[in-house]
């Protein structure tokens, strides 16, 4: 029988190394992300992967998240006759959570596995080393313009999936449930603040930020042909997505702790 110190020690090591892999990572690919040259037009065509072709899948999902929350939320406080919290748990829920966590989750399974799949094949159809034998380096030429857009595009995703979630919560709440449009559209400005809608942002910011990583790192050291590029679309979109809730709860530590 193996020592079952010997197994935990393995373990151990081999998480160790890979914090490091991902670390050492992230620092060149943040690196070139500040150097010249800055590929431009990649970026504007990551851009436009990233934020809109994913407007439709990430658009619905925040409507139908609006719509639900407002008729759940109605159908709790009803018990405790406190309907006029429908709209500012709404509108707080989309901002702060709900928008950016499920858009995050959305976007990651979406590009994370595209981006993974993408640098997977060239890395195993050895176009990366061809890249490197042109002089051209890869971090500059297909992480940085990645990351950029990353950060760049989802807030302006997020605050799109905001107002559109917020749209599906009154949507329901004046046609199904009752509500005066003029009383939840006053109680939803009521309660809203500015740092409200800036927390999301920012969450929004640091997701893209994991999804562009999490994405090139897991295609930039795929291996083994088909099999291996599908193995880094798996992982690419799973230590996205756990990522996405880890850093969820530490950006809002972050902006409420003091509250």
């Amino acid at each position: 029988m193996k020592n079952p110190l010997a197994i935990i020690g393995r373990v151990f090591l081999a998480f160790c190394a890979i914090i490091g892999r991902v670390a050492i990572f992230t620092f060149h690919g943040v690196r070139h992300c500040f150097t010249p040259p800055v590929y431009l037009r990649l970026v504007g065509k990551q851009m436009m992967t990233i934020g809109y072709f994913s407007l439709p899948v990430v658009g619905l999902t925040a409507l139908f998240t609006g719509m639900v929350l407002a008729l759940q939320i109605y159908l709790g406080s009803s018990r405790l006759n406190a309907e006029s919290a429908v709209a500012w748990i709404v509108v707080l829920g989309i901002t702060r959570e709900l928008g950016p966590v499920l858009g995050g989750l959305m976007v990651a399974g979406r590009v994370a596995s595209a981006m993974a799949a993408e640098i997977g094949t060239m890395r195993v159809t050895e176009q990366i080393d061809a890249l490197t034998t042109l002089s051209t380096n890869p971090f500059k030429y297909l992480v940085a313009p990645r990351i950029i857009s990353g950060v760049v595009t989802l807030p302006m995703l997020i605050l799109v999936a905001d107002i559109i979630g917020v749209m599906g919560g009154y949507m329901v709440s004046i046609h199904k449930l009752g509500f005066n449009a003029g009383i939840y559209l006053k109680n939803t400005a009521d309660f809203l603040e500015a740092i409200d809608v800036i927390s999301g942002l920012v969450k929004a910011s640091v997701f893209g930020f994991i999804i562009a990583l999490m994405g090139c790192y897991h295609g930039f050291h795929s291996k083994g042909g088909a099999q291996g590029v599908g193995k880094a679309t798996t992982d690419a979109v799973v230590s996205a997505s756990i990522l996405i809730l880890i850093s969820n709860y530490f950006v809002t530590e972050i902006f409420f702790s003091s509250k």
